[in-house]
């Protein structure tokens, strides 16, 4: 038997290499992958080199942990069954359906204490979103959407979706989103945005603005989430948040860079920027939440919701590819992408 693992060898290049099966320690359960997802936005900065060269690959999932530098595997939401495990592992690992924060590949090993069983019913791919889906989870949480707040999504990528639908169970006085492709936009209104419109379309800050307030006289939004990877959308974020308005920034930019305006604007609305990351909770959660709960929290979110419709291609890890192919160049045409096995 061999594994087969995807590398990213070079800017605008990726290759499937065959590879001697990974051996089994005492303590490690070998897992046969069914399926994987390819996280666009992170996935698509190394495969454009856009990734910061000075920046670890992760610092909190041990299969990623290193320096940056070509060639390197990637990838972190794998869905696969338990086929063989070491001689110290309990029996009843064996068979098991776990999902792990493992590279794009066919087989690993792992200790089962770094993998998290499905819950019983849950399809692979809707588990397949559990890192998605987590982040969303946090966003929510690090926004801190409250009743009757009129709430803004740029951005309605996988994560922006599913941000989306979650604030649509919240008592919202509005939820207005934003993406530049339609097929996006499109999903954006089944899942609950009140609005959705073309960031690009003429006046489209001023008719949000006015989709937010609505015959309120509360202008402009309490909360904005830039989820869009595109770090000119800044912009227009502060310029949808109203006085005293909240700008949370889940996007990663990598080495992106563009001029904000943070003139008279931002400084005389006392608006606040709000960082989050997925791979560290906010210090105001730790005295009732931990990692553990949250993915608890992103499970239950996964069975109440089920994103694999949100699935528009697969392709065998052979066609590696022709997936990075269509996310760089045909972006428009998929919301999630991924990689079947056999």
């Amino acid at each position: 038997m061999t594994n087969n693992r995807l590398w990213f060898a070079a800017p605008g290049h990726v290759e499937v290499r065959i590879e001697p099966l990974p051996e089994l320690a005492v303590d490690e359960v070998l897992v046969q992958t069914a399926v994987s997802a390819i996280s666009a936005g992170t996935e698509m900065l190394l495969y454009r080199g856009q990734w910061p060269p000075d920046l670890p690959v992760d610092e909190t999932i041990e299969a990623l942990q290193g320096a940056f530098a070509y060639p390197l595997t990637y990838g972190y939401a794998c869905v696969g069954q338990v086929v063989d495990v070491g001689r110290e592992v309990a029996v009843g690992w064996h068979g098991r359906w776990v999902f792990a924060f493992q590279p794009h590949q066919s087989y690993f090993t792992a200790r089962p204490e770094s993998l998290l069983p499905l819950p019983e019913g849950m399809s692979p791919e809707t588990a397949v979103f559990l890192p998605n889906m987590e982040t969303a989870v946090s966003f929510v949480m690090d926004g801190r959407p409250v009743i009757g707040e009129q709430v803004a999504v740029l951005g309605q990528g996988v994560v922006g979706l599913l941000t989306t639908r979650l604030l649509a169970d919240f008592p919202l006085a509005a939820l207005v989103a934003a993406d530049g492709y339609a097929l996006r936009r499109e999903w954006s209104r089944r899942l609950g945005a009140t609005a959705v419109f073309d960031p690009a379309a003429p006046d489209a800050l001023a008719d949000m603005r006015t989709a937010l307030q609505g015959e309120r006289p509360y202008p402009g939004a309490d909360l904005v989430l830039e989820l869009s990877g595109n770090p000119a959308a800044l912009d227009m974020a502060i310029g949808l948040a109203g006085f005293n308005g909240r700008v949370l920034i889940g996007s990663w930019y990598g080495q992106k860079r563009t001029n904000v305006d943070l003139g008279g604007a931002f400084h005389r609305g006392h608006m606040r920027l709000i960082s989050s990351q997925v791979s560290r909770l906010h210090p105001r959660w730790h005295g009732r939440f931990d990692k553990t709960r949250r993915l608890h929290t992103a499970w239950q979110m996964l069975a109440q919701h089920n994103p694999a419709p949100l699935i528009t291609h697969r392709f065998p890890l052979a066609e590696a590819d022709k997936a990075y192919q269509l996310l760089d160049r045909e972006g428009g045409t998929a919301v999630q992408v991924v990689f079947i096995y056999d």
